[in-house]
This record gives C-alpha cells, structure tokens and sequence, in this order.
C-alpha cells in the first residue's frame, strides 16, 4: 500500500503531513495580530474573502525558522482538520507530494518524548531500499533521508486542549 504525504520544511528539516488535509499553499501574506491571542496563533488572514487563523507550527513543535518570515509559505488546510474553520500553519518551504510505500515508513518510535510520538505517525526513510535511481545510477548515502511525517490534525486539536486547560 502506499500513501501520499506533502513535504515541507521547518528550521532546516524535512517534514511530511497527509495531502488529504492539505487545501492549497500560498505566499507569505500580511498577517493581522490578534491581541492576547495564544503565542503560537500569528493572526488572522484575509484569504479571498475568507478569515483564516494562522498558527505558527515553528512555535508549536519549538524550532527555530530556517528562514525569513516574508520568505515562509502558509500551508491552508481543509476546513475538517481543525473544529470546522479555516486554518493555514506557517512553515518555511514546500516541496512535493510524495508518494511513498509503506515499506519505507517506520511508525516503532523509540526513545523519543512520549508526548512527541503522539504527534509523530512515523519516519519516512527515502532512498533507503532503490538501488538504482531513474537515471541509472547507485543511491549514494547522501542521496538517502528522513522525512518526520507528523499528525497536524493532532498538533493543532492538542493546542486547542492545553490552551483551553489554562484558562479553567
């Protein structure tokens, strides 16, 4: 079985979520803040007539941006990923959709955080088992990578929990 993933990139790393929930990638744009909003919401965005909440996923997952706000992409997401709304998360490139077997997907995350590996449905190994590339030569080490494919979904429900717990 295969599946089909969206990469992207957050401070240097290479990421992957489900293309499912991925609407459209747009330009960094004008973000309007949201006083007394929680640290990783940016803003608000007026997409085509239509009011998005920008969370920063740099913030939620604590890295450091690998480049210039005005230089990030805004991935949009479907309006079902996240309590029925509009939603975009900020990220620092977008490269493709992938797809990838599920031979190459190790979803046993060992020693990592318990709470991450919630969040985290596994490591896409690429380059790992093709001996040969489509211009006919070997797969060199450097040419194999990991890919974190990460549960936005999750991600962005967990926020919404934590966020509503501090104000009981």
């Amino acid at each position: 079985m295969v599946v089909e993933i969206l990469e992207f990139d957050l401070g240097g790393e290479s990421y992957a979520m489900d293309i499912g929930i991925a609407r459209e990638i747009v330009e960094m744009l004008p973000i309007t803040p949201i006083p007394r909003a929680p640290s990783h919401v940016t803003g608000l965005l007026n997409l085509r007539g239509e009011i998005t909440t920008i969370i920063n996923l740099h913030h939620l997952l604590g890295i450091s941006p690998a480049k210039e706000r005005n230089e990030q992409k805004i991935m949009v997401l479907v309006p079902d990923a996240f309590e029925n709304t509009s939603v975009g998360v900020i990220v620092d490139e977008v490269h493709s959709v992938l797809t990838v077997d599920e031979i190459n997907i190790d979803t046993n995350i060992r020693g990592v955080d318990e709470h991450l590996t919630e969040y985290v449905q596994g490591i896409i190994k690429l380059g790992e088992d093709e001996g040969i590339k489509t211009d006919g030569s070997e797969n060199r080490e450097s040419d194999k990578r990991l890919i974190i494919w990460v549960d936005v979904k999750k991600i962005l429900t967990g926020t919404t929990e934590t966020s509503s717990s501090l104000l009981e």
